[in-house]
């Protein structure tokens, strides 16, 4: 649970400044869960040059509340959290001063956005929260205000949980939850999790990932394992001490995001993923009369194939699928065991691929928009689908056919400029396998919105 904080103070020599303004998202993870938002009245006048930063003055704080007053609520809403705060030492530093005059000794682990977006996003021009959320195309309202700065603290904030791809932000906070004994609380794993699509990961005491893995009910998906027999089952639910999970909003980025952490994460009890986790492939080969045919090969890589499949009757199915959708031909593509005509050419309704002629510009044509529908192949594009709430969406980049990495989106004009939109995705390993997982949900998957990009 973390506190996403921001102060605006009267400025003044150090130790000796007074809170103007604070706000608190109580965040989850995955949603705010509570906040306190309020004036505060410092009992001291503020900086002339914090008036005109802020737009905060004197008169604004006269009948807010003073410190002493709001002190037991910002307790409450702290509690059992890790603070979160854009330059977090200025903030904590404030925090506890001011507790230090009421003779409380306020004590909170931190986490300084600042610091980590300097890990996780090193390319970045500027590390200040303006300059830093403008170039993530993040909206930000009343800049150099308690609230519209911890709003924007706390989106920030979300991109560095999608972008800390080996977790060692998850791990830190659970290394110091779990610090002596387990609570009562954590005992109840499961009650805790929600019914819902993402990714999970299942901790042992000292935060340290045991095994990881993606469902689209996850409270389910986790009590299987806690119920489930056999020697491993049990040891891995006797070693588990918390289970956190991360809700992806749609399967084909939980999907990604599991076959990219299994390689990146070394956990004890997840399987070696396979080099190749397809085995049949789909091919397009002219016959001696110059058509373009459907055919199904065992693989052991793409090797230059249309599509892949994990079966050869996934693969068989695929093939009659695209030979109705584009009106195909099929005994050219092994549909039809007639000896010599298809049916369709007995009954006047075959265009021509069952006899000897050369086929029409029109027939290949169809076969090629069928791999421009149904395969990634030299594509610049991003993939659209639904969020993790209301209002969002995510986005996977595909550049010169290769997967490049996943992020997600609130506004337009994050995705229809490329360089917004690199800088939000969390980047990953494109292979032969994450173009399996993408081109296969693809094909499930009716009414994705896909974007051609430029490759500039």
């Amino acid at each position: 649970m973390y506190s996403i904080l921001d102060i605006e103070t009267t400025g003044g020599k150090f130790n000796e400044e007074g809170i103007t303004e604070i706000a608190i998202h109580k965040f989850d993870g995955h949603k705010v869960v509570d906040q306190f938002i309020s004036l505060v009245n410092p009992e001291k006048d503020i900086q002339p040059f914090v008036v005109k930063l802020t737009g905060i003055n004197n008169k604004m704080l006269q009948t807010a509340p003073k410190f002493h007053e709001i002190a037991k609520r910002i307790v409450e809403i702290t509690e059992d959290t890790v603070l979160i705060a854009h330059n977090a030492q200025f903030d904590y530093r404030i925090l506890r001063t001011e507790f230090r005059r009421l003779g409380y000794n306020f004590e909170r682990k931190t986490l300084c956005t600042v610091e980590l977006s300097k890990k996780l996003i090193p390319e970045a021009e500027s590390h200040s929260l303006g300059k830093l959320v403008r170039s993530l195309g993040i909206a930000v309202s009343d800049r150099h205000r308690a609230n519209g700065d911890a709003l924007a603290t706390l989106q920030l904030f979300k991109i560095l949980l999608s972008k800390d791809l080996d977790k060692t932000i998850i791990k830190s906070v659970i290394r110091k939850e779990t610090e002596g004994e387990l609570s009562d609380r954590q005992l109840d794993i499961v009650d805790s999790l929600p019914s819902e699509t993402g990714v999970y990961y299942m901790h042992d005491k000292d935060g340290e990932i045991l095994y990881l893995g993606k469902s689209t009910n996850i409270k389910k998906r986790v009590n299987q394992h806690f119920t489930k027999g056999g020697g491993r089952a049990r040891q891995l639910q006797k070693a588990t001490k918390k289970v956190t999970f991360e809700r992806t909003g749609n399967e084909l980025v939980a999907l990604l995001k599991e076959n990219e952490e299994i390689k990146r994460i070394r956990t004890k009890y997840n399987h070696r993923p396979k080099a190749v986790s397809f085995s049949h492939g789909v091919y397009i080969e002219k016959n001696k009369n110059g058509y373009d045919t459907l055919t199904v090969k065992k693989i052991t890589g793409r090797n230059g194939a249309f599509a892949t499949f994990n079966s050869e009757a996934g693969a068989a199915n695929f093939i009659f699928k695209v030979t109705r959708e584009f009106n195909l031909c099929d005994k050219l593509n092994g549909i039809s065991e007639a000896k010599k005509n298809c049916s369709n050419y007995d009954e006047g309704e075959c265009l021509g691929a069952c006899i000897t002629k050369e086929p029409t510009e029109d027939y290949n044509q169809r076969v090629t928009e069928a791999v421009q529908k149904y395969s990634l192949n030299n594509k610049n594009v991003v993939i659209v689908d639904k969020g993790r709430e209301i209002g969002e969406y995510s986005a996977i980049l595909i550049k010169n056919g290769d997967f490049k990495g996943i992020g997600y989106y609130n506004l337009n004009h994050q995705i229809n400029n490329i360089h917004i939109l690199e800088s939000i995705i969390a980047p990953m390993h494109g292979n032969d396998n994450t173009t399996h997982i993408i081109e296969t949900y693809m094909r499930k998957k009716h009414g994705l919105k896909i974007f051609e990009i430029s490759n500039q």
